[in-house]
């Protein structure tokens, strides 16, 4: 099932904490991500920043709304506690629990009305899902978007450039990616293109104690089998044991298959991937802003 929106999760977190028992967590984390039936990639799933999992994030947004509205207070680092309050609440066994029904209490009215300005600035599909998202969510999306339209904007150019200048941006993305040493050197060993399906060769480390064959084209078609076992082709008739082959269009299924039965190890990069690759190690593209997110530091506050 997708991962729940945090409004979702919190009648199971307010049942969760229904012993009146201080709670961890963490614990509460992963006791809720049973319940939710949540497989091991939804539990593991990392917001764009990369710092926390997207379903530990939603289950503290959770716990601050709830305890926003009184619901919940966390009585030590980590920890947490229902308030008769929130017993009260779960007698009157309410089908679920949104930001509406937390409404209902004056201190998170207070609450809301500080963070309205914020709210001002949600999508009209964001409004439509009753801002099931979360801040992070909501940066999420507007990441995943504007990284999209770069994906999309950074492959055209890469399909629009001269063939010199392809080669080129492969040697600066491999360098980037550890590879081949310096860029002098690995342009020197990409420049040295053979035949039988190779366009050069690289060192795999800086040392030079392995080397891969690589395959660049600009293509438009689809890249099937047939190309594929030409290049595994290739690395055969040099003893060569890894290959890479970048194209600017995609591989078919067959192609894919046959990568991942034969003997050699050759890694197929699509104009997808090349895209992602090329923005991930800052290759053809610059950085226009940047926007810091902070949270408290609770062990500054602890030692008070």
């Amino acid at each position: 099932m997708p991962i729940p929106n945090y409004q979702s999760i919190m009648l199971p977190l307010l049942n969760y904490a229904s012993s009146g028992t201080e709670h961890k967590f963490s614990l509460a984390v992963e006791k809720l991500a049973d319940e939710f039936n949540l497989s091991l990639e939804e539990r593991t799933e990392l917001l764009p920043s990369g710092t926390q999992s997207v379903f530990n994030n939603r289950v503290g947004w959770a716990r601050s709304y709830l305890k926003q509205a009184g619901l919940l207070i966390t009585p030590k680092r980590g920890y947490f506690t229902i308030t008769t309050r929130g017993s009260d609440l779960l007698k009157t066994k309410p089908g679920f629990i949104n930001a509406t029904t937390l409404e209902q209490y004056p201190e998170f009215r207070e609450f809301k009305a500080r963070k309205k300005e914020n709210e001002e600035s949600l999508t009209e599909s964001e409004v439509q899902q009753g801002s099931s998202l979360t801040p992070e969510d909501s940066l999420a999306s507007a990441y995943n978007n504007l990284r999209s339209a770069l994906h999309a904007e950074i492959l055209t150019a890469v399909k629009d450039s001269t063939p010199t200048f392809f080669e080129r941006l492969v040697v600066d993305l491999l360098v980037k990616m550890g590879y081949g040493g310096n860029r002098q050197d690995t342009g020197r060993a990409l420049g040295k293109s053979g035949d039988g399906g190779i366009d050069g060769i690289i060192n795999e480390d800086r040392l030079g104690l392995d080397v891969i064959y690589i395959q660049a084209k600009r293509w438009e078609g689809v890249v099937g089998r047939p190309e594929i076992q030409k290049f595994a082709g290739a690395l055969q008739g040099q003893r060569a044991r890894k290959g890479v082959f970048i194209t600017t269009s995609f591989f078919t299924k067959e192609a894919k298959e046959y990568v991942s039965v034969i003997d050699a190890k050759i890694i197929l990069i699509d104009g997808e991937q090349l895209a992602k690759f090329l923005v991930e190690h800052n290759v053809g593209v610059s950085t226009v802003g940047l926007y810091e997110v902070k949270k408290i530091d609770s062990d500054y506050f602890d030692n008070d």
